[in-house]
């Protein structure tokens, strides 16, 4: 899977610390909706590896993914208030309503959310709401990266597999 762009990453080369997480975490999300592209509803779920992990499954954690870190860090909200399941493991489950556009435009809504709610921050602000305990903006960009990059690595091998299979 190429990436849609890698031009907010590139673009961000002479900024400030903070533009350069948002701009590659921007481009990791770019890439997991594009995992998606040109793909059948079936090959979007076809499952491939021994766990619950499918491309279409994929992006719909990462929407969870976006709303662990970006909705529930930041407010304290419980999972169930902001209508997210309870496990990571859980948010690989798709439901008969899940397609190809509704978890894209999910995942697309997660990630305005997101970066409205991050907008109000500075980049050292603590975030109060997360299991571990409070953790700084930082750092959950950090980690948020290093779960979507390992994610895009994930889709990768399943689209690969699919296509070429």
């Amino acid at each position: 899977m190429s990436a849609p762009s890698a031009a907010f990453a590139e673009n961000a080369i002479c900024q400030p610390a903070r533009a350069q997480f948002e701009a590659f975490i921007d481009d990791h999300r770019n890439m997991l909706s594009a995992c998606l592209n040109g793909l059948t509803e079936e090959q979007a779920r076809r499952s491939l590896v021994a766990s619950r992990t499918t491309l279409l499954g994929l992006v719909k954690h990462a929407a969870f993914v976006e709303k662990v870190w970006f909705d529930e860090a930041i407010t304290c909200r419980p999972r169930t208030e902001i209508g997210i399941p309870a496990t990571p493991d859980e948010s690989f489950i798709l439901t008969a309503q899940d397609t190809i556009a509704s978890v894209r435009r999910a995942h697309r809504e997660a990630c305005e959310a997101s970066r409205q709610a991050t907008s109000l921050l500075e980049f050292d602000d603590v975030l109060p709401g997360n299991r571990r305990g409070p953790l700084p903006l930082h750092w959950v960009y950090l980690h948020v990266l290093r779960e979507f990059a390992q994610h895009c690595g994930h889709a990768d091998i399943l689209r690969e597999q699919i296509l070429n299979g």
